[in-house]
């Protein structure tokens, strides 16, 4: 596991870390490449500022990176875009216009809001909310194609008040396989994100059986990051990827360069 795919830096609104040590941290941790893909969160607030970036200055920033790590590793650009229903026209300008490695599309907030504020399960139940997400997210792919992998598929289950224990691929079957075939017929990824693991979920990011599944529908893009936001926090519980990468039927990780896919095997 020598690649992470999914990491911020003070770029993004909720990182305080300059690219440079996240770069050191990826090198002491033995990784060969790293994909910063820093928040582009439009019309999302956080402390009174919009939860976007310059992406002039941040290419001008990396790239810069890139020359001075050369040779020690392999630093790509990329960008976590925030997808909601009414900037899928926006988005497809931004990333056309930018020469990113990889686009990684995440879905973040529901009706404009994130799940990570509690007041979005006010009055609802964790199943109700899930189901939100997932709507939202089938809604959000289909009027958004120009992304590489698909972030973190059950990321508010973290912020559920049981958190995981109205969740399962069972479940909320009719959606989730919605999704992956969507995915696969598209060409698209599927993120596994360890953050989960961070967050104290018994699985990363989706949930294995979510990953089995994908594999089992014939997919075969699988994008591995950690969703790191401090140094210490890069490829976070790498070690325990492979294991249960195999035990889905996971043959090969794919990384991105240049909007391109190379697959290496496990």
């Amino acid at each position: 596991m020598k690649a992470d795919y999914h990491m911020h830096t003070s770029f993004s609104k909720d990182a305080h870390t300059q690219p440079e040590e996240m770069i050191e941290a990826a090198i002491q941790k033995g990784l060969q490449t790293i994909c910063i893909t820093d928040h582009m969160d439009k019309d999302v607030m956080i402390k009174g500022e919009e939860f976007i970036f310059d992406t002039d200055l941040y290419f001008e920033k990396i790239q810069d990176l890139q020359q001075k790590y050369k040779g020690k590793i392999e630093v790509l650009i990329g960008v976590e875009v925030g997808m909601q229903p009414h900037l899928s026209e926006y988005f497809k300008e931004y990333t056309r216009k930018y020469p990113f490695d990889f686009v990684l599309g995440s879905v973040h907030v529901i009706g404009g809001v994130d799940p990570y504020y509690p007041e979005f399960f006010e009055g609802k139940t964790d199943t109700q909310a899930f189901r939100e997400m997932l709507d939202e997210t089938i809604e959000n792919i289909q009027l958004y194609s120009d992304y590489d992998s698909l972030g973190h598929l059950d990321y508010i289950v973290r912020y559920g008040r049981n958190r995981e224990k109205e969740y399962s691929y069972e479940k909320f079957k009719e959606q989730i396989d919605f999704i992956l075939k969507f995915l696969i017929e598209n060409g698209k990824g599927l993120e596994v994100n360890t953050a989960g693991l961070k967050y104290g979920l018994p699985f990363a990011h989706p949930h294995p059986d979510i990953i089995k599944r994908y594999v089992e529908l014939g997919g075969e893009i699988v994008t591995l990051g950690s969703d790191a936001h401090k140094p210490e926090h890069v490829a976070y519980d790498f070690e325990k990827v492979k294991p249960l990468l195999q035990e889905c039927g996971v043959k090969y990780l794919t990384k991105f360069k240049s909007r391109k896919p190379f697959f290496e095997l496990i």
